[in-house]
């Protein structure tokens, strides 16, 4: 395979995985002024509003009927589940912390899909299981410090994500993407439009914009990560999504003045090995085996 495309697509994700950190420190910051419900609404409903008509001037009409329509509405739950578990938590805690939580969802898709998909658990995914809840447990610090309730939360939204992922693998070979990232940022838009009477507070026109650049920076984020799972295998790019966790943490020491100890470091390092282990075993095991 030529490097190019590769290179590329590297470079695409890990500009993806800043831009949806960004995101997530402006819904922070927009969390001063406004409730957890309107700031989730402007990142789906802008967020689908930009999807709407990036799609449609691409010529695109495939994308509002889906062939697995329960699948997918329960995919946007997971997914609206995801971001208010966590948009509520860094309210309490980190940006940086929550991020590291959310990366444990790889290990958590293990033990899911032994659960309900009937997958072999083996040596190698419950080592990986033990190394990320072990980071898990170097970050809180139980009995070191009084605990966060918000770290459930967080937890709580990678669990989501994790359901999130394996449902995405089950229809990936019945939806096409267009149709997925649609109904991805959909359903939290019409769950959250019909609850959003109840919590709204009239923006300014500054607000505003920083409202909508929410839904335009999820949107870019996805858009560019499409692109680069159309040059590359996503099996491939799976590492560099740990840019996430680097960037949020810059930002949680740039723009909020966390102070981050060595717990954190130490935790998140755990969680995101873990989550290499298992892909680098996922990738390169199987060979071996074939080999």
């Amino acid at each position: 395979m030529n490097s190019n495309p590769k290179l590329l697509a590297i470079g695409l994700t890990i500009v993806a995985a800043a831009i949806l950190a960004g995101m997530d420190s402006l819904g922070k910051i927009l969390m001063r002024d406004f409730d957890t419900e309107q700031v989730t609404w402007a990142r789906y409903f802008f967020h689908a509003i930009f999807v709407t008509v990036i799609f449609s001037l691409q010529g695109y009409r495939d994308f509002f009927v889906p062939k697995s329509p329960k699948i997918q509405i329960l995919r946007g739950i997971c997914m609206v589940g995801v971001t208010f578990s966590l948009y509520v938590s860094i309210q309490s805690i980190s940006l940086a912390e929550a991020t590291a939580f959310m990366y444990l969802s790889p290990v958590l898709i293990t033990l899911l899909a032994g659960v309900f998909l009937g997958e072999v658990i083996k040596a190698q995914h419950l080592f990986a299981v033990f190394l990320g809840f072990l980071g898990v447990l170097i970050i809180t610090k139980p009995g070191f410090r009084e605990f966060n309730p918000a770290m459930l939360l967080a937890f709580f939204a990678s669990f989501l994500l994790a359901l999130y992922f394996l449902l995405t693998s089950k229809i990936a070979s019945i939806d096409n993407p267009r149709t997925s990232l649609f109904y991805a940022s959909i359903v939290g838009a019409v769950i959250l439009t019909v609850l959003l009477p109840f919590s709204w507070i009239a923006p300014s026109f500054t607000q505003w914009l920083l409202l909508i650049s929410m839904g335009g920076l999820g949107a870019l984020g996805h858009f560019l990560l499409i692109k680069a799972y159309s040059l590359v295998p996503a099996s491939a790019l799976s590492p560099y999504l740990n840019a996430q966790v680097i960037a949020a943490t810059i930002f949680s020491v740039l723009v909020f003045g966390d102070v981050l100890e060595w717990n954190f470091f130490l935790g998140t390092g755990l969680i995101v090995g873990a989550g290499l282990f298992l892909w680098f075993y996922q990738r390169y095991g199987s060979m071996r085996r074939v080999a």
